[in-house]
């Protein structure tokens, strides 16, 4: 078994990962239930929908905070979580101007 070089390892950026995690995330999450929320089935009337939304933001949230940690450093998961945000956002901002 071979020992990896300290490039392929992954690094402990700990704090800087947790950090864009938690808030990036967040944001993140919030973006893509309000997409969900505004334009999935039966639109932001939908009578359960609301209780649904909900309870779908600790799930999708917890599961972008645990696949952040896979990031090599912490420079890399601000990176990719704040594209994501962009793009979710923006899509939702262009959904909201066609309609």
């Amino acid at each position: 078994m071979s020992r990896l070089s300290q490039s392929e390892k992954i690094q402990p950026h700990w704090w800087r990962k947790s950090i864009t995690a938690t808030l990036l995330g967040l944001t993140l999450t919030y973006a893509l239930v309000g997409i969900f929320a505004w334009y999935g089935p039966g639109g932001i009337d939908a009578p359960v929908k609301v209780q649904f939304n909900m309870w779908m933001i600790a799930p999708i949230w917890l599961t972008i905070i645990t696949f952040s940690f896979m990031f090599k450093t912490g420079r890399s998961a601000f990176t990719y979580l704040g594209t994501a945000n962009l793009i979710a956002y923006s899509i939702f901002v262009l959904l909201r101007w066609s309609l």
